[in-house]
């Protein structure tokens, strides 16, 4: 029972999601959350206003079991199965992060000078969160799914455009980490 309890280790979780990702793929499903979000503006209506968004959502209805998975499986982690919220972190990235203003870094996954909701509701909070959710669906779009769904099913079908698209996600990680968000704070 105590290894339901802890995050398990990728020599199982491995495995399993191989074993998910070939059930997919031989029941001729997609997986990836970019799509959910085509469902649920479609779901919205949104269709009304772009023909993109004209099509039959139900066919689709499967994947917001996915998201709400993902949102529980989320939910039932941070309240039961991670014991400390501090992750490990090297002296220099502590000291860089504090120099950018992020006190307290490596006590939580999820520093509160980002992610509070204090934050959030802050003028600076709401452009970057209005500007990184425009970045991220656009970019979505326009390279024809998101990280999961080109480093996981894409990769692992050997897709050369998803090779390219994650290349493109790690290089714009390392340019946000190094040159645009020492800049934010």
């Amino acid at each position: 029972m105590n290894f339901i309890l802890q995050p398990w280790p990728w020599y199982v979780a491995g495995p399993l999601l191989a074993l998910i990702m070939h059930l997919m793929f031989f029941f001729g499903k997609r997986l990836g959350v970019s799509s959910n979000l085509e469902t649920i503006c479609a779901m919205g209506g949104a269709g009304k206003w772009v023909d993109f968004f004209k099509f039959d959502w139900r066919k689709n209805k499967w994947n917001l079991v996915f998201v709400f998975g993902i949102i529980i499986g989320g939910f039932i982690t941070n309240q039961w199965l991670i014991l400390d919220n501090s992750i490990s972190l090297g002296q220099e990235t502590i000291e860089g992060l504090s120099n950018i203003g992020i006190a307290n870094a490596g006590s939580s996954y999820l520093p509160d000078e980002i992610y509070s909701i204090d934050a959030l509701f802050s003028f600076k909070g709401f452009v970057l969160l209005l500007t990184a959710g425009f970045l991220v669906g656009f970019g979505s779009r326009y390279a024809g799914g998101c990280t999961s769904g080109h480093a996981i099913v894409g990769l692992s079908n050997l897709s050369k455009e998803s090779f390219i698209a994650v290349a493109g996600f790690f290089i714009g990680g390392l340019i946000m980490t190094w040159f645009i968000l020492p800049h934010i704070f």
